[in-house]
This record gives structure tokens, sequence and C-alpha cells, in this order.
């Protein structure tokens, strides 16, 4: 076994552990509390919706640019530490901009680093754990924890130092990421394995069965993204505060801990069972904006957001599986890009201008009823995959029959 395989007591297990708790934790302050500090500036709406759809439209292109070459360099750890450079730079040029002009033109090139930093963070782990009895869910749950943790104990933080601290404290989180990932080694690559070209790349992403689960995907997101991009102005709106807005962030992805142990325990790795479940989350993502629109206090949505860490984490888990699946190995850094590209991509570009409009022009129950609708529609999409894929079954792209011609 190599050196850097994975084992009981192995430090570079446990600095990816950490790695994931502060990497997560970091975007939770930025994801969380960064709408509350554009509005003490002076931003509407629509302005911050706006501006916050320029991360997932960025991401459309930064997500393949970035994925493409942890292939290509084979060293997903560098990539990492080159994104997480970037993030701090212009994190902090965001914060410190002295006009909106100024604003905008930061947060570009901040969601250039920051956006892929998970999904290439997802394609690190499975890295690691590959030939391995190491599960997936062990390490993802993770970056749960340091989501949940950090955006609760940094609500009241904040709150009392004033929502001007959030630059110190993202800084401050990013920079105890980037040290834990010093301490992860290069991961092994085997000698056989294929070069990654463009054309290559071409085939096995826009293969059919793929670009079917991808647009579906979209349609869910785009209520999980409205919801991401505005709950904490709906929680304002109630009267709640910002240790309300932290307590929320906590409840949506405290559980996912346990959802990613249940997953990595019972779930099948098949891919008729994995459509399967997307059926049956895509449901409860529908049940869970229901109910949001229907919130009139505070702590409803703040106890709604237990629901989060099972649609969404199971959402991400099960897509994850399913994109390995779709994927062959040379191109899973690619493969998870455009995954998440759709996910956090398209689908919040959508969120952040239509989402905004709704919002602003016919209040949040209006834009919760719609995300209802586009669940709905994604069930009985995933649910057509199904039938095909119990019928017909799914032939993979194997690199070794595709020609560069």
């Amino acid at each position: 076994m190599d050196k850097f395989a994975p084992g009981r007591g192995n430090p570079s297990l446990v600095s990816l552990k950490l790695y994931n708790f502060f990497i997560y934790g970091a975007i939770s302050i930025f994801a969380g509390f960064l709408q509350l500090y554009l509005q003490e500036i002076g931003m509407t709406k629509l302005e911050i919706g706006s501006l916050m759809a320029i991360g997932p439209f960025v991401s459309l292109f930064a997500n393949p640019f970035w994925g493409f070459w942890s292939d290509k360099s084979r060293n997903i750890r560098i990539i990492l530490m080159i994104m997480m450079g970037g993030t701090f730079v212009f994190s902090q040029a965001v914060f410190h901009a002295p006009t909106y002009a100024w604003i905008y033109t930061a947060m570009i090139v901040f969601y250039f680093f920051q956006s892929p930093l998970f999904a290439q963070t997802n394609s690190l782990i499975l890295g690691y754990i590959d030939g391995t009895s190491q599960k997936f869910g062990s390490f993802r749950l993770w970056g749960s924890l340091g989501w949940a943790l950090t955006a609760v104990a940094a609500g009241p933080l904040i709150d009392r130092l004033g929502i001007g601290s959030v630059s110190i404290v993202f800084a401050c989180m990013i920079i105890v990421a980037f040290a834990f990932s010093v301490f992860l080694p290069r991961q092994p690559v085997a000698s056989d394995t294929p070069v990654v070209t463009f054309r290559r790349f071409g085939k096995v992403m826009f293969n059919p069965y793929f670009m079917a689960f991808i647009g579906l995907g979209v349609l869910v997101s785009v209520p999980n993204a409205m919801n991401s991009t505005f709950m904490s102005l709906y929680i304002t709106e109630m009267g709640g505060n910002k240790q309300m807005v932290g307590w929320a962030i906590f409840t949506s992805s405290i559980l996912e801990v346990g959802v990613f142990l249940l997953l990595d325990r019972y779930l099948k790795r098949k891919m008729s069972f994995l459509l399967a479940m997307l059926v049956l989350v895509s449901l409860l993502f529908a049940i869970r904006w229901q109910l949001m629109a229907e919130s009139t206090l505070p702590i409803e949505v703040v106890l709604i957001q237990l629901m989060h860490s099972i649609t969404f984490g199971g959402y991400f888990y099960v897509g994850t599986q399913l994109t390995m699946l779709f994927i062959p190995r040379p191109y899973r850094s690619s493969g998870q890009a455009v995954y998440t590209m759709a996910w956090g991509g398209l689908s919040g570009v959508i969120a952040g201008l239509f989402g905004g409009w709704l919002f602003q022009s016919f209040g949040a129950e209006l834009m919760y009823n719609i995300g209802v609708f586009f669940s709905l529609i994604g069930a009985a999409g995933f649910a057509i995959m199904w039938l095909i894929n119990r019928r017909n079954g799914y032939q993979p792209v194997v690199l070794t029959e595709m020609g560069d011609g």
C-alpha cells in the first residue's frame, strides 16, 4: 500500500478533516452574513440579488477551468492552495471597496477563485479514499460541522463587534484552512492514467445521461439557491437578529453529520437506486419550500432549516456518487466541477436575479411557492430517468475505446 494511502492514524487524514472543517466554516461566514453587510451599506434586495448572482455566473467558467487544470496537473492540492490564496486576497477587496463598482469588480475575481473550492475539495477527498475502505461521508461531515459550528459561534460575535467584522472572521478561517492544506501530500497517480485532453473532455462530459442529470439538478437547485441567498433577509424582515441568522445556518447543516454517516453505511452505489433517491429528495424539497412559504415567525424559519440536512445533504451526497458513476476516473475533477457548476452556478444566477426580483416585487411567499413548482418538475424528471435506467441500463464512456478524433 502506498505510504499516502489513508489509514488509521495517518496524519494526512487528520489534516484533510480539519481542512474541510475550516474551509466550509469560512464559506459559511461569507454566505450567511455578506447579504446583511451589503444591506447595511445601502444596497436594495434586487441589487444584493444581482451582486450575489455574479458568483454563480463566474462559476460557470471557473468550475470547468479549475477542474480541467486539476485533472491536467494531477495535483489538486496545489490547485486548491492557489484558489484559497485568491479567495483570501479578493475577499478583503470586497469588504474594503470604496464604491459599488469596485465591489462588483472584486466579487467577479473573488468568485473565480472561491466558487470551485467545494467541487475540488470533493475531488480531493475522493482521490484519497479511492481504493480504500474509507467512506466519502466520514470526511465530508467535517465540512458540515465546520459550516454549522462556525455560523452559530460567529452570529453573536458579529452581532457584538458589528457587521464589518465579517471580513476579519472570514480571513482567519481561510488562513487556518490553508495551513492544514499544506500538510496534505500529493496524491499518487497511476502510470497508466490516460492523458487529459480537450477532445476527450467533451466526449466524456456531454453524454445524454449526465446532461439530463445536470439539467434536472438545475431545476431542483434554483429554489435552494434562492433560499441560501435571501434567507437571512427573510429572517430580519420578520424581526429576527444576526444571532437568529447564525442559528438558522447552524440548524441547516448540523444534522448533515448523521445524514452522511447513514448514507455511507446504507446507500447502494447502484445507479437506479441513486436516481430513486433523487426523486425522494426532490419531493422533500417541495415540502420544505411549502413550509417556508407559510412561515410567519423567525423561529419557524430556523426550525425548517433542519430539513436542509436531509434535502441538500442527500442531494449533494447522491449527486456526488452519481457523478462518479457517469464520469471515468481521469475526468472526475472535471465531472465534479460541472456538477457543482450546475448546482451552484447556473442555478445561482437564476436564483440571484429571478429570486431577487420575486422577493422585492412580490414577497418571499411567492418566491418559495415557485420553488415548490420547480422541485416537483425535478422529481418528475428524475422519475423518468429512473424508469429508463431500469429498462435499458447505462453504458458508461470507456476511455480505452475513445479516440482523439
